[in-house]
């Protein structure tokens, strides 16, 4: 037999209610981190670690929301104070650490561009086009992928390739060509060099990414912290009810 009428009442099935959502929206936190974090990894030698981070934080959060819902779903339902209560820390916690994660998915963001540019003048020396690497590869499809090339222009190559010659990549080979293809930074080939740099197109792409890791945790962040208001009235109103004293 429930212990609680009326408004309380209600508010325990909507506390099961959100508990549902939250299962959900852990769901969410990991598709998302998950999600982000494969598309980090096909670039992850131009991206600093804590690109990274943030993803892989958001899977954890996610993980611990599915477990802590149960706690929740449990302790509405049976009408249990240390469940509830217990819920209801977590779930503080829980929303201190999603903010956090949101917050610093924003501040990623603004980071991304200097902290890509970086790598991106780095790796540049690194270009092999006789034993082609890993980075040889990683730069190719991120000028074929952008349509861009070098750093900032195609003059950035011109300390790996001091000749004048650009990676392939930095061009558009023109339809129906036959035998060898030059891309170089002579006038010939500004009809078909790519006009930009790799810079904003690809430090744009992975802040994009960024913003929808602070999107994720801010947002459900929002959603828990009614979580823990209803979470926190129901303990409240179970240990009057209960005739328990103290904190616990």
């Amino acid at each position: 037999m429930s212990l609680l009428t009326g408004s309380a009442n209600a508010v325990k099935y909507t506390l099961f209610g959100f508990n549902l959502i939250f299962l959900i929206t852990g769901i969410i936190l990991i598709a998302v981190g998950a999600g982000v974090g494969a598309v980090y990894t096909g670039y992850k030698l131009f991206l600093a670690g804590k690109f990274f981070s943030i993803p892989t934080f958001l899977i954890v959060i996610g993980s611990f929301i599915i477990v802590i819902s149960f706690f929740g779903c449990w302790g509405a339902l049976k009408e249990n104070y240390c469940l509830v209560l217990s819920f209801s820390v977590m779930l503080a916690i829980i929303f201190i650490l999603e903010l956090a994660a949101g917050i610093s998915g924003y501040v990623l963001r603004n980071d991304a561009s200097d902290l890509i540019k970086n790598s991106l003048t780095y790796s540049l020396n690194e270009y092999n086009s006789i034993f082609p690497n890993a980075t040889t590869q990683l730069w190719d499809e991120i000028q074929e992928e952008f349509d861009c090339c070098g750093v900032s222009s195609y003059k950035d190559w011109i300390g790996a390739f001091p000749t004048g010659d650009l990676p392939i990549s930095c061009c558009n080979v023109p339809v129906g060509a036959v035998g060898t293809f030059t891309c170089n930074d002579a006038q010939a080939s500004v009809a078909n060099r790519h006009k930009v740099g790799c810079l904003d197109g690809f430090s744009g792409y992975i802040s994009a990414h960024a913003v929808s890791l602070g999107a994720a945790g801010v947002v459900i962040a929002v959603l828990q912290f009614f979580g823990v208001i209803f979470a926190c009235y129901i303990a409240r109103e179970i240990k009057i009810r209960n005739g328990i004293t103290g904190f616990m």
